[in-house]
């Protein structure tokens, strides 16, 4: 097939610096069943661009070269960031040509293959919103571009900014042969891994059925598997048609049930009950994105604090020790902390002591003297009732006579002094 689309006729084959339509052809970069695609150079104003060829079977159709030519100008005139530019179209030396700009990151399949398969969450909504706007300026201006796939999404990825994503290929895929095969009829509208139902029944076709095929894309992105990954072509096409939209969060764990919402309804199999547009579906996958991120964030943990500023653990009563003291005082000592703490115990209180038996006191009566007539007669005192000691049981007996030999002694000191001062 490539060596069809290299042959000119009356002029030769197209290779490495061949001039086509004022371009210098360098390098071919890719191929496919409608296309070849070469790096060129721009004779004139010195820059790169990417010449895709169409293939002679397609360029011979009178119908596909008139649309051709037609949606070629229609889209180079839509003015957004995320279309890629188209800086000619048209017929040169008998071959069907359009020169875009060049982009050296390649497509969203070379992406995914140096990813390992499925890309980061936050990464694949980023993509699919900035596709989603590019289609959306296409609907505004009356175009549909029936075929988009990751191999179409360009990405110019430069060292210091985001990737930027291009979508390329508009208007290329009504009536040609699908790259992956062919359908029983041998013609169908689109990529069967990426075609709408409606677009397999052959329906009306407006922006919708773009917005399918996005989510798609969404789908591969999010799992790094086709959402219908079916044996052969015709599968495919009967399982987009009738089969239910696949859950996404069942082939990649840690994706959240509102992906699968969104998903679900850009891929639902009527087109009124999609989305009002590509960039509403794509709004609604990062807003699924952020609650699910929300949710999934963790408390941050504080830093512990300084070990001076830690509270001691409360003493282990199992590892502990006590030292007697004074007074009946104890210390206490636990292994964790070191730190000793004193408990008071109070010393048990002693029994009362039993009351010792009261002692009698000698009984002592006055005895009536005798007196002068001239003095009454005294009445005798009243008896003394013995009081109980405080000292009960001490005998008092003999203090006593100590206590009176002490008194005569001295009254008889006294006596002989007087005696002697007034002798």
């Amino acid at each position: 097939m490539a060596g069809e689309f290299t042959e000119r006729p009356g002029s030769g084959p197209l290779t490495p610096g061949t001039r086509l339509a004022g371009y210098v052809l360098e390098e071919q970069i890719g191929a496919g069943g409608m296309a070849i695609v070469f790096r060129a150079r721009d004779e004139m104003l010195g820059r790169l661009a990417a010449v895709k060829v169409i293939a002679p079977a397609m360029a011979g159709n009178a119908e596909f070269r008139a649309r051709f030519l037609r949606e070629s100008r229609a889209i180079a005139a839509v003015e957004e960031p995320h279309i890629i530019p188209v800086y000619a179209a048209g017929e040169a030396d008998g071959v069907l040509y359009i020169a875009t700009r060049y982009v050296a990151g390649g497509d969203l399949v070379g992406l995914m293959q140096k990813a390992g398969g499925a890309l980061p969450p936050d990464q694949a909504a980023d993509l699919v919103s900035q596709v989603a706007a590019a289609l959306d300026a296409a609907h505004a201006a009356g175009l549909v571009h029936r075929d988009v796939k990751p191999a179409n999404i360009l990405i110019d990825a430069a060292p210091g900014r985001s990737e930027h994503a291009f979508l390329s290929d508009f208007g290329l895929s009504k009536g040609a042969s699908s790259a992956t095969g062919l359908t029983a009829t041998g013609q169908f509208l689109g990529t069967p891994d990426y075609c709408a139902p409606e677009q397999i029944r052959g329906g009306p076709m407006d922006g919708r059925l773009d917005q399918y095929a996005l989510a798609c894309v969404a789908f591969v992105l999010l799992t790094g598997t086709l959402p219908y990954r079916r044996g052969d072509t015709m599968a495919t096409l009967f399982a987009h048609v009738h089969d239910p939209v696949p859950v996404a969060s069942m082939s990649r764990a840690g994706l959240s049930p509102a992906i699968d919402a969104v998903l679900a309804r850009g891929m639902a199999k009527a087109p009124a009950d999609r989305f009002a547009s590509c960039g509403e579906f794509a709004a609604a996958l990062r807003a699924a994105l952020a609650s699910a991120t929300l949710l999934a964030t963790p408390t941050p943990t504080p830093a512990p604090a300084p070990a001076w500023q830690q509270p001691r653990p409360a003493p282990d009563p199992t590892q502990a020790s006590t030292t007697p003291m004074a007074g009946g005082a104890t210390i206490r000592y636990t292994s964790t902390p070191p730190v000793p703490t004193i408990q008071t115990t109070a010393p048990a209180p002693r029994p009362p002591a039993a009351p010792l038996p009261p002692v009698a006191a000698p009984q002592r009566q006055w005895q009536p003297q005798h007196q002068s007539h001239s003095q009454p007669e005294r009445q005798p005192q009243k008896q003394r009732q013995p009081q109980a000691s405080r000292l009960s049981g001490v005998e008092w007996r003999p203090i006593l006579i100590g206590a009176g030999v002490v008194l005569l002694l001295a009254a008889m000191e006294v006596v002989q002094h007087v005696w002697h001062v007034w002798g």
